[in-house]
């Protein structure tokens, strides 16, 4: 808080203060940290020089206007700073400068005294104004030199002068009917200023006794916003004469430039001198009020008394305090460090003492506190730390509570936003996810869509998609698959062959578009689909195509007899590799038969004596769908002496479908099971 003060005559353009040195803030630094001046009353009278850093006058400044008769006249003056937002208080004391000569409220004053009055008799005089205050105020009277008065001069409560003139010799009206003097105002200034005012007076024959009033200065404490009508006082006035002599009539005594303001707030009867209230009383306007009353009598010629009376007014609790929000920095980053000032604000109580002392407070559960700057202005000030996808915002009522009995409170809310950073990753909704594809699917087919989610807000929470090539396929996965990056859909890029690759472990990574970017990753494992597009093929016997393969059976071959077998084999799987056996139809019935599942040829029936080879054609057809096929031509000729090929084939039983049916079942088990087994090691992987 810095304190300054300026002479009310100076002129525009007067230097009051230095504030960079007073501030300790280099000159440089003041046009960056954009310094401004805040002034708290309605009008400006100050301006800062940046160039400088002085604090100048802008305009000149009348003490006697802008604070009246009040002894202390302090300007106050707010400076705001930023990069940091700081705030500083100015105070300037306007001195007073002797610029106002006193002055009477009539340039010529009239009065009457009776010329039975006794020495001593006290005439009193209208007191001289002069705006100055201080020593620049009135300092003392002087009366011009007469031999029957002179001049008295007292003090009032308020430290008033007040000027009387007092009746040193007994008066003779048949030998000066009419006194002429000369009434000099002069204040303590330097130079010296005077005012004068011509004080005639006339002398008077027969009422000898004024009014007295008893005390002729009183004093009353009364509280504010007592009810109109309130009796004030009753003044104790007392005239010695008798009739009309002493019959006392009551008025208020003011001034021609000067009307008192208590004649609109109090009213007096002019009977019994009765002071009541007749409007409101408050005392943040005035704590005090003089009330001058003219007590005449009405003899010929009337005498008059005077009464003062100062009425104190007692403060009570009728003004709520009010809370000024001087700045709030909205919004704020939700990474703000303890001790960020979010908003500064001041605070006022028009009453006095304890009923004008406030407490400022916010609720318990904000991560804010509030903190003194000096007198009645505070600091609003993070005091933990913030997080935005917990609360985006907060309503922060800020109640202001003062000492009075009974306590009055003003509350004031204001929403401080908080703003986003980016402090959160993205997230899949799962780590792992499985997908399937039909192999030979065109390119461009959608197989899975990944989505993720990011609790940041803006361009932080913008998320883009990806794959990684991270070495785990021989080939790089991009080449197999791409994703949108916008939404997570992953596409083929080429057709799948399941024989080469039955599953792929597709890595994709999520990125944000904040500053730095935050990511994270997640595995699909796409499983191949099989499908049947491989026939079956003969390995044994091994012929070329177009030729047939030439095996010899005894002629005497009995049924049973194993002639040779075939050997197929399948690329796909599953039900698509499960292979059958069987002879194309001719036109006459052939002495064979396949086994349907091992492919077996054996005797069927005994041979006919004939000199001819037997052409078979075998059929091996897989059981996909569509169903693919292959064909061998065997042919088989009987010789008398040809040597068996297969030892046992007479011993060796022919099989029932019960067995084939035995063997399908085998076979669907196995495959099932190695399925099962693949895909939870997919899983676990």
């Amino acid at each position: 808080q810095l304190r300054y003060s300026v002479p009310e005559d100076r002129e525009p353009g007067f230097s009051v203060g230095d504030l960079a040195k007073d501030l300790g803030v280099e000159l440089r630094s003041l046009a960056a940290r954009n310094l401004r001046l805040v002034s708290e009353g309605g009008q400006r009278h100050f301006q800062v020089n940046l160039a400088a850093g002085l604090l100048i006058l802008d305009s000149k400044l009348d003490r006697e206007a802008l604070c009246g008769q009040n002894p202390a006249c302090s300007l106050h003056l707010q400076l705001v700073m930023e990069n940091p937002l700081q705030l500083h208080r100015v105070e300037v004391d306007v001195l007073d400068v002797n610029d106002n000569a006193p002055q009477f409220p009539k340039p010529e004053v009239v009065l009457e005294i009776t010329e039975v009055a006794n020495p001593g008799t006290r005439l009193p005089l209208e007191v001289a104004e002069d705006p100055d205050m201080g020593s620049n105020s009135i300092s003392t009277y002087e009366l011009s030199p007469s031999e029957h008065f002179t001049l008295s001069i007292n003090t009032r409560g308020d430290g008033v002068k007040m000027p009387e003139i007092v009746l040193e010799k007994a008066l003779d009206r048949e030998k000066v009917a009419v006194h002429h003097l000369t009434l000099t105002a002069l204040d303590g200034g330097n130079p010296v200023k005077s005012g004068t005012a011509k004080v005639t007076i006339h002398v008077l024959d027969a009422n000898d006794n004024p009014p007295v009033c008893d005390p002729p200065i009183s004093k009353v404490h009364l509280e504010e916003n007592v009810p109109v009508g309130t009796l004030v006082t009753k003044l104790n006035v007392t005239d010695l004469d008798e009739g009309p002599n002493g019959d006392v009539e009551y008025s208020f005594k003011t001034s021609n430039n000067a009307p008192g303001k208590f004649t609109k707030l109090f009213s007096l009867d002019p009977r019994t001198g009765e002071i009541r209230t007749k409007a409101p009383l408050d005392y943040e306007e005035s704590s005090a009020y003089e009330i001058a009353v003219r007590a005449r009598d009405r003899g010929s010629p009337a005498m008059e008394g005077h009464c003062h009376l100062r009425v104190e007014l007692i403060d009570i609790n009728d003004n709520s305090p009010e809370i000024v929000l001087t700045s709030l920095s909205s919004p704020v980053q939700e990474d703000a460090t303890p001790g960020t000032v979010i908003a500064l604000i001041g605070v006022k109580d028009s009453d006095s003492g304890a009923n004008g002392q406030v407490h400022l407070q916010i609720a318990k559960d904000l991560p804010f506190k509030l903190v003194s700057s000096f007198k009645e202005h505070f600091s609003l000030v993070t005091s933990g730390p913030l997080d935005r996808e917990k609360a985006s915002g907060y309503n922060i009522t800020v109640k202001a509570v003062d000492s009075g009995s009974p306590q009055r409170a003003t509350q004031k809310t204001f929403y401080l936003q908080i703003a986003d950073v980016n402090d959160n990753a993205p997230n899949f909704s799962s780590p792992f996810d499985t997908a399937h594809v039909q192999e030979n699917s065109l390119p461009g087919t959608p197989v899975f869509s990944v989505s993720a989610f990011d609790p940041d807000e803006g361009s932080n929470a913008k998320l883009s998609y990806s794959i990684l090539d991270n070495g785990m396929q021989d080939i790089p996965i991009s080449t197999y698959f791409r994703i949108d990056q916008d939404n997570g859909t992953i596409y083929t890029v080429r057709a799948l062959d399941y024989e080469q690759n039955k599953v792929f472990q597709v890595p994709v990574e999520v990125k944000d578009a904040g500053s730095p970017m935050l990511s994270s990753t997640a595995v699909v494992h796409v499983f191949i689909l099989d499908e049947n597009d491989n026939a079956p093929t003969v390995v044994y016997p091994s012929v070329p195509k177009g030729s047939a393969f030439h095996q010899t059976v005894p002629a005497l071959a009995e049924p049973g007899y194993l002639v040779t077998k075939i050997v197929a084999v399948d690329a796909d799987s599953g039900h698509n590799a499960w292979l059958s056996y069987q002879l194309q139809e001719t036109a006459e019935a052939l002495p064979f038969q396949v086994e349907r599942r091992s492919g077996e040829i054996r005797v069927a029936q005994a041979l006919r004596e004939s000199e001819d080879p037997y052409r078979l054609v075998v059929e091996v057809r897989d059981n996909g769908t569509p169903s693919l096929s292959a064909s061998v031509v065997i042919v088989i000729s009987p010789e008398e002496n040809s040597v068996q090929d297969f030892a046992k084939s007479l011993d060796v039983p022919k099989s029932s479908p019960k067995d084939t049916n035995l063997t399908l079942y085998l076979i669907i088990s196995l495959v099932s099971i190695s399925l099962v087994s693949c895909v939870m090691f997919a899983l676990v992987a």
